[in-house]
């Protein structure tokens, strides 16, 4: 393993592009460098399975012949460089054919989630002026409420739509990639919108190589490994680093397409012989719940797992070592980003619990105040990136939006968080998240983590309420776990527990029990439709309070 301060310092942003992309910034081609790059080597390019569990692989000389006749089918519909692609579709064999297809023209792959209803499907498009959607038998009615859709291709198409595996057999087996420049887009994604409107961002395929470097210092990505990334590519972290990362790399990805629960997830790491692993604390948690249902069929398969998407609970820290025997690791990053901080698996650095950890080399990563200031280890501030001092910061703003995220050198990444005297940087919160009590600054994340140690937690969300004393008091919204009835008795039970686990000031004095917790459809947390929400009720009750 090597060192981080040596790997950090001996970084070299040239000899990267080189390594990663083996040639130069002004020739090149995504699907050249995520399949055509890596044929002849004796091993799968995707490994899939269904719900039902068929399935099988793909080598990297069968998804390029693919990607070759679906480009000329996406041609033969006017399909040229630097237009957009757009797929709606689930984690099949037919998704990366598209994908790779779309980059192989030179053109702009758009995700489109599947969990989207019609009016997202319907902004999303007609921002991105896709071309062609490439979508399947479930997903396609979604479309048919979409204003000016563009040109539909349909796997299983009804009669007399054009059909995806039709028109592949009818088309050419021989298509040239066509060469862009390092700046050049190959993705245009959108952001989660946590905390507003998703917002539209072009990836420059230049970006390949800081992905590559969370690949393989963040992930630890080993030649040996069977890799498999829960996130679904319809959202940033899929589709960075579940295709485009271990596939530049020449590495299998691996592709389920059924619901996610701790069967299924249990059953494909033990017949897939999945060694690495990422996913999200929103998962994990899930797979927590089911114990050694999910444990025991897995036991001596992992090697490291990763986690991204939100901050990483200590209790799922210690449930992984404790009952896997494997070490899990909290990752940092942005749809705008990629990911940027990070507990590496392949460098070695001191790893503090709850800390999202260090740099990824080719990133300096700061706190600054709200006057753009550094601030010193122990105060807390916006994380920022110093681009004058990231190579591999690609991000260079909003496709068609103004944005305030720049300041001078700094991209301002909109979280709070607080450097420590290690180096590394804890997670506080979203910088709207942060409630202020009683002259006190408390991060919702910390009192979330302490309320899902205790074991009638599934899940929390914490907020600061309004309130006229002391600005802010800390309201919890728990998900319980099955045979603990909600009750103010328990309510006072998880309240002692958090006073005790943190400090005087940083525990809830309300709960309110819920059946579920609202979040994006990529899974992150959506605190503030809870704030809002409270804020909604207060306004609703006074008028009743002044004619009482």
């Amino acid at each position: 393993m090597r060192d981080y301060a040596e790997a950090a310092r001996a970084f070299d942003p040239a000899q990267a592009a080189r390594a990663a992309l083996h040639g130069n910034l002004e020739a090149l081609n995504a699907c050249v460098e995520c399949c055509d790059r890596h044929m002849g080597r004796d091993q799968p390019a995707l490994v899939w399975e269904d719900r039902d569990g068929n399935g099988g692989h793909y080598t990297f000389e069968q998804l390029q012949a693919l990607a070759a006749r679906f480009a000329n089918v996406l041609k033969n519909h006017g399909v040229r460089a630097g237009d957009r692609v757009a797929g709606l579709m689930p984690r099949t064999p037919e998704l990366l054919v598209t994908i790779l297809a779309t980059w192989r023209l030179g053109a702009v792959y758009q995700p489109l989630f599947t969990a989207f209803g019609p009016k997202a499907i319907e902004h999303r498009l007609a921002q991105s002026q896709a071309k062609v959607v490439v979508s399947d038998r479930h997903n396609r009615p979604k479309l048919d409420e979409v204003q000016g859709c563009p040109i539909l291709v349909t796997v299983g198409a009804a009669a007399g739509e054009l059909d995806f595996h039709q028109a592949l057999e009818k088309a050419d087996s021989v298509c040239a990639p066509v060469m862009r420049r390092g700046d050049d887009p190959f993705l245009l994604m959108f952001t989660s919108g946590t905390t507003g409107p998703a917002k539209p961002l072009e990836v420059p395929l230049r970006a390949i190589v800081a992905f590559q470097g969370y690949m393989r210092d963040a992930v630890g990505l080993r030649a040996q490994d069977n890799f498999w990334n829960l996130a679904d590519p319809g959202w940033a972290y899929g589709l960075y680093y579940a295709v485009t990362g271990p596939l530049s790399l020449g590495h299998a990805t691996t592709f389920y397409d059924g619901p996610f629960s701790a069967e299924s997830c249990a059953r494909v790491i033990a017949k897939l012989g999945i060694t690495n692993l990422a996913g999200s604390p929103t998962a994990f948690r899930l797979l927590i719940a089911a114990g050694e249902a999910f444990s025991a069929p897995i036991k001596g398969c992992l090697r490291v797992v990763s986690s991204a998407g939100e901050p990483l609970n200590p209790e799922v820290i210690r449930w992984f070592a404790d009952e896997l025997g494997v070490t899990i690791h909290d990752h940092y990053g942005q749809t705008e980003l990629g990911m940027v901080l990070c507990n590496h698996h392949a460098l070695e650095h001191p790893v503090q619990l709850g800390s999202a950890g260090f740099a990824i080399p080719g990133h300096r990563i700061v706190v600054v105040d709200e006057q753009g200031v550094e601030l010193p280890a122990g105060q807390p501030g916006i994380l920022a990136v110093d681009r004058e001092q990231s190579p591999l910061c690609w991000f260079g703003g909003y496709h068609g939006l103004a944005t305030k995220a720049f300041a001078g050198k700094y991209y301002l990444s909109g979280d709070t968080v607080e450097l420590n005297p290690d180096g590394s940087i804890s997670f506080v919160g979203r910088s709207d998240d942060v409630i202020t009590t009683s002259g006190y600054r408390v991060g919702p994340f910390d009192v979330e983590s302490a309320l899902i140690e205790h074991p009638a937690v599934v899940e929390a969300a914490v907020i600061g309420k309004p309130d006229p004393e002391r600005t802010e008091l800390i309201k919890a919204f728990v998900v319980l776990a099955g045979g603990f009835p909600a009750s103010a008795e328990l309510a006072e039970t998880l309240r002692q527990h958090v006073r005790q686990r943190l400090y005087a000031h940083a525990y809830p004095r309300e709960f309110e029990f819920v059946g579920e917790l609202p979040k994006t459809p990529s899974g992150k947390l959506q605190r503030f439709i809870l704030r809002n929400q409270e804020i909604a009720r207060q306004q609703a009750a006074q008028p009743i309070a002044a004619g009482a």
